[in-house]
């Protein structure tokens, strides 16, 4: 961890101090630091340096957020130790680093992300913990993405794009939610299972295996909801913010949303055109979002005389998400929040 970055958590202002106020900063300083650093003293003897270095050592593996987590625990089962740098609670566009987060990023060997944009905060948390040794596994790296959609006109029209390199198109005009459609989730468990391998060969079998069977539940769900959602092929449903254009996509539907951001407020061109989409399209029901819950919907539905569903995109979820029985049901979490999604979703359309 770089002593720049602590003294700035700290807030130390360096000249400005007074001599007095020197003294108590410094005594505070050592107070806070003696058994920061005692514990990395112990826990930390170098960046990345447990992995590959015996038998029987398990290699770390830090993950973002939630569903990333799900599919990486799923893959390392007991060859890898997987940590969250993310609580189960905390989303991609909420998270602030602490300096636990860094010492754990100082000792990994592997770090997982969705990517396509959506970690902004990562690149300046690699930087600043300094580990050569960290391999980074972008998840997003072999998938068709889509671009985000204007917000004029939020039918998502546009054509797919290869993403192999993120050359073709900035981040910022991808849509980054590709873990909803459980065949490009598929396609990130294969992209963890490799990396993984790549860095641990000794448990090739068990990656192998582990996500082979992750993969095979990933199928099984596509042919359960490909199955359930036939019927409403075509037809329109709403979101609170722009994330299900690739579940939409792989079910034949239309996604359209609120707001694009979860963070942002709907204007009145954005009610007043989710209000002439629902007359169209005669849909039952808005879906929300379990953080969100039905605040921004109230006026819409009570004017159109519709109600609030759930559609969860799995950015969130509580704790006991992490906490599985075991290592072979690590993704129950994300398959159940997606079965439940389908449920609601036909519900919307009036089945």
């Amino acid at each position: 961890m770089k002593m720049v970055l602590v003294f700035a958590m700290l807030g130390g202002s360096g000249p400005g101090l007074r001599p007095s106020a020197a003294l108590i900063f410094a005594s505070v300083c050592a107070s806070v630091l003696a058994p920061l650093l005692a514990a990395c003293a112990v826990t930390a003897p170098g960046p990345g340096s447990n992995a590959g270095a015996g038998k029987g050592v398990r290699p770390r593996v830090v993950t973002t957020f939630l569903p990333i987590t799900l599919f990486s625990k799923a893959v390392a089962g007991d060859c890898a130790l997987v940590e969250p740098l993310l609580p189960a609670s905390v989303g991609p566009h909420d998270f602030q680093a602490r300096p636990a987060d860094l010492a754990r990023l100082q000792q990994a060997r592997v770090l997982v992300k969705n990517g396509l944009g959506l970690e902004t905060f990562l690149d300046k948390l690699i930087a600043t913990v300094d580990n050569p040794q960290l391999l980074v596994i972008d998840t997003s790296k072999a998938v068709t993405t889509l671009m985000n959609p204007d917000n004029k006109n939020p039918d998502n029209k546009n054509p797919d794009n290869k993403n192999p390199d993120h050359k073709n198109l900035a981040n910022k005009n991808q849509n980054p939610h590709i873990w909803l459609d459980p065949l490009r989730a598929a396609q990130q468990v294969e992209a963890i299972r490799d990396g993984l391998i790549a860095v641990d060969p000794g448990c090739k079998a068990g990656y192998s295996r582990n996500a082979a069977a992750l993969v095979s539940q990933l199928q099984s769900l596509n042919r359960e909801l490909a199955s359930q959602l036939a019927p409403y092929a075509g037809k329109s449903f709403v979101a609170f913010h722009d994330f299900a254009p690739y579940f939409a996509e792989r079910y034949r539907l239309k996604a359209n949303f609120l707001v694009d951001l979860p963070e942002a407020n709907p204007s009145p061109a954005d009610l007043q055109r989710v209000t002439k989409l629902v007359k169209a399209s005669e849909l039952k029901a808005l879906l929300s979002e379990p953080q969100e819950g039905s605040g921004s919907f109230n006026a819409l539905v009570k004017d159109l005389g519709i109600s609030v569903g759930i559609f969860d995109p799995i950015e969130t979820g509580p704790a006991a998400a992490l906490k599985p029985t075991t290592a072979a049901n690590s993704a129950n979490y994300y398959l159940e929040t997606m079965r439940s999604n389908g449920k609601n979703l036909i519900s919307a359309f009036g089945g």
